[in-house]
């Protein structure tokens, strides 16, 4: 669930890493007409870049031996509910709750710094909470958690933000009447070449499979899955193999394996697993992220209130019933966000309100995840974004 809104403030001035010149060189040209060409990632992947609501966005370093980050620079007047990059990795995008929900555009140079704001789109909808860019880099998406939908936003060759080309409204609620009153989108994810959107809805309980016509900007739904009653799905993870996805479930705190029809966007729930240790009691906690290697032998999820990191083996016959490995105390509260780093060496754990991110060092054979260096402090994190999630 997306934290309150809060007030913008009328200018964006930036301080990068390497004091400068800001080079704005837009261009005029629209995406909305002609499907592109995937750009080549370029990239700096040791950065890695910090969102919050409280604070302002973070560009940081994370150290190639340790993984340890270091806090380079601040893009003032920032906020952010959620944070992607441009295929290319020249644009920083970010979702935040103003202006009836609001992507903002930041031009990256070679280094990942940023170096100047490229522009922004309202209108959204209500409480933007997760931002997705298309492979060919022409469009955005968003999932807004408060009403209940889905936008679409055009871009320009450089990246800025151009227009909201669609907004679909989900519909439907849960048992829960306190999280499910009504449909909370919550991710927005596209496959790999792009020609689809899954959208995964906590108050529905449901994951929308939508085709996308990147020549009109538009979604037309092709399978709405059904998972578990009252399970809240927040995020999902596709298995590199492309036939299975692991769909998180934010209420009940559980793992939901799925196969996944590529051919038409259908997930059919199989086993699940609880996130949890055990005995701890489910009511006390809220999952909140889910990742699988790059390898496709282990899944990590994150639990706030129990505030630690779950260890699934997915590999082989643990693939369709992960196998649980353990579990390792997030170092801090509220771990909102994970993700992983170069070569997946490295786990950060984005614990929001601790306002630290801790980072693990992985062994890939066990899986198991060691906290290595000091936390990076940056109040309210909750999203946390390595260069290297565009580099494959």
């Amino acid at each position: 669930m997306p934290p309150p809104p809060v007030t913008r403030r009328t200018a964006l001035t930036l301080f990068a890493a390497a004091a400068g010149a800001w080079p704005l060189a837009a261009s005029a040209a629209s995406a909305t007409s002609a499907t592109r060409a995937a750009p080549a990632a370029r990239a700096n992947p040791a950065r890695c870049y910090l969102g919050s609501t409280l604070h302002e966005i973070g560009v940081a370093t994370a150290d190639p031996a340790t993984g340890a980050l270091t806090l380079d620079a601040t893009v003032a007047e920032s906020r952010s509910s959620f944070l992607a990059l441009s295929p290319s990795a020249e644009v920083l995008y970010s979702v935040i709750d103003q202006d009836g929900g609001r992507v903002d555009a930041f031009a990256l140079d070679a280094e990942g710094s940023v170096t100047a704001p490229l522009g922004s789109a309202g209108g959204l909808g209500a409480g933007p909470c997760h931002v997705a860019v298309h492979p060919d880099g022409g469009h955005v998406f968003s999932a807004n958690y408060n009403d209940g939908t889905v936008a679409v936003v055009a871009l320009r060759e450089d990246g800025t933000p151009e227009a909201v080309t669609q907004v679909v409204q989900h519909t439907g609620s849960g048992p829960d009447p306190d999280r499910q009153d009504g449909p909370h989108a919550h991710m927005v994810l596209t496959d790999q070449g792009g020609a689809r959107l899954l959208a995964v809805d906590l108050g529905n309980d449901s994951v929308y499979a939508y085709a996308f016509d990147a020549e009109r900007g538009e979604l037309t739904e092709e399978h709405r899955s059904s998972m578990p009653p009252g399970s809240g799905p927040r995020h999902l993870a596709l298995h590199p193999d492309g036939g299975t996805a692991y769909v998180l479930g934010e209420l009940d705190s559980t793992l939901t394996v799925c196969a996944y029809a590529a051919e038409t966007g259908e997930l059919t729930p199989g086993t699940v697993v609880s996130l949890l240790p055990e005995g701890a009691d489910p009511a006390g906690n809220t999952a909140a992220e889910i990742v699988v290697t790059a390898d496709g032998r282990f899944v990590y999820a994150s639990n706030r209130g129990d505030d630690s990191v779950a260890i699934f083996s997915v590999a082989g016959d643990d693939q369709a019933a992960p196998r649980l490995v353990g579990h390792v105390d997030s170092g801090g509260a509220t771990p909102r966000h994970i993700s992983l780093g170069e070569g997946d060496g490295h786990l950060f754990v984005a614990n929001q309100t601790a306002g630290s991110v801790v980072v693990f060092a992985r062994d890939a054979e066990s899986g198991e995840l060691t906290p290595v260096g000091e936390p990076l402090s940056l109040p309210g994190v909750e999203c946390v974004l390595p260069a290297v999630s565009v580099l494959g």
